[in-house]
Formats: structure tokens, C-alpha cells, sequence
């Protein structure tokens, strides 16, 4: 997913290298930050708790991935009980992540409603959890599929 979202920035003229654009290099505080960071900034609000903007880099970075992560552990979760899970499972996990935010990050007043964006941008969005979703599909597709011919009697040879 953030490969696709990288080839589109470099496509509209982002320079960055990778390494830093995925580490979210010269973000300095949560003004303009990226959703992530919003995100981990209105739940720390909710709490009470005051964050500073120095955070915002490092919160930006752990949202991001922790709910990447969070996603692919609840799609290996689901698909374990499924029996013969086909790799095309992880397109309705990644339209499921796309449509969350919409319905959770409004609330937290990180997304403007659905309804106010344009077809195009949403497109992009759903575009790459796609993308998302049809690596992680495949990928835990191969893993139970390997493990199951390794518990198979034919892989007991």
C-alpha cells in the first residue's frame, strides 16, 4: 500500500526518497500532519492527555503501522477459520479498513464525512487498501497453504 501511495507521490513530483517519506521525515507537529498522527493526537485529547508536537513524527509512524499490523493479525484471524481461504479474502479486508476511517476518523474529526470528498480521492484511498488487501490476502493464502502441506501426510515423507 505504501508503495502505491509513494509511486503517486513521486509521480506528482515529491522528491523525497522512500525511506525518509515512509518515516514521515519533516513532520514537526501535528498541524498538517498526516492522519495517523491526527488520529493518535484526538484519542490522547479524549483522555485528557496533551501531547506535544515534538511527538508527532514518531506518533505518525506507530499509528500507521500498528494498524496495518492490526488489520493483517484480524484477516489471519478470520481466514484460519475459514476453510480454503482463497488469497482474494484480503480485498474485503482492505475495503473494510478503506471504509472504517470513513466512519471512524470523522468522529474524531481527523476525515471530513465520505459524502464531502470527491469520487476521485476516494478512488485513491480505496485504490491502494486494495492493493493492501490483495497482498495480505495472497500472502496468508501461501502461509496456510504451506502449512497445511506441511501437516499433510504427503509432507510427512
Amino acid at each position: 500500500m505504501d508503495l502505491v501511495w509513494y509511486r503517486r507521490y513521486r509521480e506528482s513530483g515529491g522528491d523525497q526518497p522512500f525511506g525518509p517519506w515512509e518515516t514521515s521525515e519533516g513532520t514537526v507537529g501535528f498541524e498538517g500532519a498526516a492522519a495517523p498522527a491526527r488520529t493518535a493526537k484526538a484519542v490522547a485529547e479524549l483522555m485528557g492527555i496533551e501531547l506535544p508536537d515534538s511527538s508527532a513524527r514518531s506518533l505518525n509512524n506507530g499509528v500507521h503501522w500498528m494498524t496495518g499490523i492490526a488489520w493483517g493479525k484480524a484477516h489471519g484471524v478470520i481466514v484460519g477459520a475459514i476453510p480454503n481461504a482463497g488469497p482474494f479474502t484480503g480485498l474485503a479486508t482492505g475495503v473494510l479498513a478503506w471504509a472504517t476511517s470513513y466512519v471512524v476518523l470523522p468522529r474524531l474529526g481527523v476525515y471530513e464525512e465520505m459524502t464531502s470528498y470527491e469520487p476521485e480521492v476516494l478512488w485513491q484511498d480505496l485504490s491502494a487498501h486494495l492493493v493492501y488487501g490483495a497482498v495480505l490476502g495472497t500472502v496468508h493464502w501461501m502461509l496456510n497453504r504451506g502449512a497445511a502441506e506441511a501437516s499433510s501426510p504427503a509432507g510427512h515423507r
